[in-house]
């Protein structure tokens, strides 16, 4: 059964252009952020110019400090390895990082189709992988991650309503080039309902699942900062 319900909060600093909101769905409360890219710099992060990866919300605060810039959203960002290297296709200040990966195997990352987060001058967007290497404009940034939640308006087709696989989970959807929307429950739901939120109640013909279990927000202006474990590549709009 699929619940719903909306409540906007007024929380936001003055001209920020990065609103949080909170729905309810399958009975857990799923954090919601909107993100306009046009007004607000959206980076993805992994490592310092040392190649120390940052893993958690606090050290990349106190590296961005050094640089006097300030985290007002932070979320993970996508599968990664032992090494807490990206999964896939990580695309950070324009430059590649790691290749995209279109190969097969186990676990969500691979179920196809699986798919793109990335911004470019004209914006945001999310493309199924195979797509990504047909683009002819340059990437700003990109973070691979699957299975895609909502491919041009159709839900993932292995996604059951009735499924019993409930995890924490978070994910991004592109309702519009200009916006982007991160969503991260608090408690345990399974892919259709969380497809079906992106879908039906925050109007994302395409978004991808980032990861579960580990999902991760911060969000000074919420008083938020989760800790559940080292993280890999992090997306953050700082200020």
């Amino acid at each position: 059964m699929f619940l719903i319900s909306l409540a906007l909060w007024s929380l936001m600093a003055p001209l920020s252009a990065v609103e949080f909101s909170e729905v309810t769905v399958a009975g857990q409360r799923v954090t919601v952020c909107r993100v306009n890219v046009r007004k607000e710099r959206l980076q993805l992060f992994l490592h310092d110019e040392t190649g120390k990866t940052f893993k958690r919300f606090d050290h990349l605060e106190a590296w961005l400090k050094k640089r006097e810039q300030k985290v007002v959203f932070a979320m993970n960002a996508g599968m990664y390895l032992d090494d807490f290297s990206a999964q896939g296709l990580f695309v950070s200040g324009s430059r590649q990082i790691a290749p995209l990966n279109t190969t097969n195997g186990p676990g969500n990352f691979f179920l196809k189709p699986n798919g793109v987060f990335l911004l470019t001058e004209t914006g945001a967007h999310v493309v199924e992988s195979s797509e990504y290497p047909k683009l002819r404009e340059r990437v700003i940034l990109a973070t691979q991650s699957g299975p895609l939640l909502v491919q041009g308006g159709r839900i993932h087709p292995v996604f059951k309503p009735a499924s019993t696989n409930r995890l924490i989970r978070n994910g991004v959807g592109v309702p519009s080039p200009e916006i982007a929307i991160f969503a991260i429950s608090a408690g345990p739901i399974n892919f259709h309902e969380f497809a079906t939120l992106f879908r039906d109640r925050l109007d994302c013909p395409d978004a991808l699942f980032l990861d579960g279990v580990i999902s991760s927000l911060h969000a000074p202006g919420l008083k938020r900062t989760d800790r559940k474990a080292d993280l890999g590549p992090i997306l953050a709009v700082t200020e």
